[in-house]
């Protein structure tokens, strides 16, 4: 029988936490695996690792908290490193309408492989590749091919598009947010952690994109100017990699907080009392929750990794 190794974090010095974590990560081989036990999330371990040893890792919760929390990492061997859910759909956007319909969460959780995203939705594999294969009997319009744009291009479209549409719905959904609290709250008591999660959200989410529209963005059109005239100046191009690793990160933190609004208001069902104004609260946090997961597809799975080689492109030149 295989041990696996059981790594109490808690019992390792603070600034060793992640140099010992990495050790054991590259001492291991193709299939092998260790468990992490932490006394809080490790999330940011894993963008960590995934920036500096790429996707050739796996990562399984075990438990999550609120006292302890364990990950299974497993180093993949060759057959797991296969294609990714997210560069599937980087490639071909009808395919996004198969990992939707399935319940998969290709924005954010990308970087999985179809055995991955198989088991843990408990689908068939076999079963989600014909289906995959029968969407690219839809037809594609042009404007959908997003992984053929240019970069610079593409981010002005996610600034005018959906950076724009949230910016122009955050007083409405805030607005809806409190006013069905305060109409329905006594009956509905979720409905009150829902305005104030809504709002934190939308807060969080505002910092997040001024971030990208006033420092990554400007960034990314300077690095493709310089592809074309090398004279032209990049600022701190060394850091975009980071940058991008930490937007992704809040990228997951959005998606487990859409998750959380979809779980408080029982995946959108109204209830007999809803008024016009609940039926239009609720179509509207539908709404962003669509709009945010192919604003995410969009930086995770096409831009974000394509800035990355751009800018590595560059600095070698």
């Amino acid at each position: 029988m295989v041990t696996v190794e059981i790594l109490d974090v808690t019992q390792i010095e603070p600034k060793l936490k992640h140099p010992t974590i990495f050790k054991h990560f590259d001492e291991l081989d193709a299939g092998e695996s260790f468990i992490i036990d932490n006394d809080h999330d490790p999330k940011p371990l894993y963008y960590q690792l995934l920036g500096e040893r790429g996707n050739i890792f796996t990562w399984e919760y075990l438990s999550q908290g609120p006292v302890r929390w364990q990950v299974r990492i497993a180093k993949r061997t060759k057959e797991d490193n296969g294609e990714t859910i997210g560069e599937i759909a980087a490639k071909d956007m009808r395919k996004v309408a198969v990992f939707k319909e399935k319940g998969i969460d290709y924005s954010c959780g990308g970087n999985k492989t179809l055995k991955e995203v198989s088991a843990e939705v408990n689908i068939d594999e076999e079963e989600l590749k014909q289906a995959l294969e029968d969407a690219v009997n839809r037809p594609l319009s042009a404007s959908q091919n997003f992984n053929d744009w240019d970069l610079d291009f593409l981010a002005d479209y996610i600034s005018k598009t959906h950076h724009r549409y949230v910016m122009e719905n955050l007083e409405i959904i805030g607005g809806l947010a409190e006013k069905v609290a305060q109409h329905h709250g006594e009956h509905h008591p979720q409905l009150i952690r829902l305005e104030q999660s809504v709002k934190l959200f939308l807060q969080s989410l505002t910092v997040h994109i001024r971030k990208e529209e006033q420092a990554i963005f400007p960034i990314i059109k300077q690095l493709v100017a310089k592809e074309i005239d090398k004279s032209v100046h990049v600022t701190e191009p060394a850091l975009l990699k980071q940058s991008a690793l930490l937007l992704e990160k809040e990228h997951s933190i959005f998606a487990e907080d859409l998750q959380y609004f979809r779980k408080l208001a029982n995946n959108y069902q109204l209830p007999e009392d809803a008024c016009n104004s609940f039926a239009y609260f609720y179509h509207k946090l539908q709404e962003l929750e669509n709009d945010l997961q192919q604003y995410m597809h969009l930086e995770n799975n096409i831009l974000f990794p394509k800035v990355v080689t751009l800018e590595q492109e560059v600095s070698a030149s």
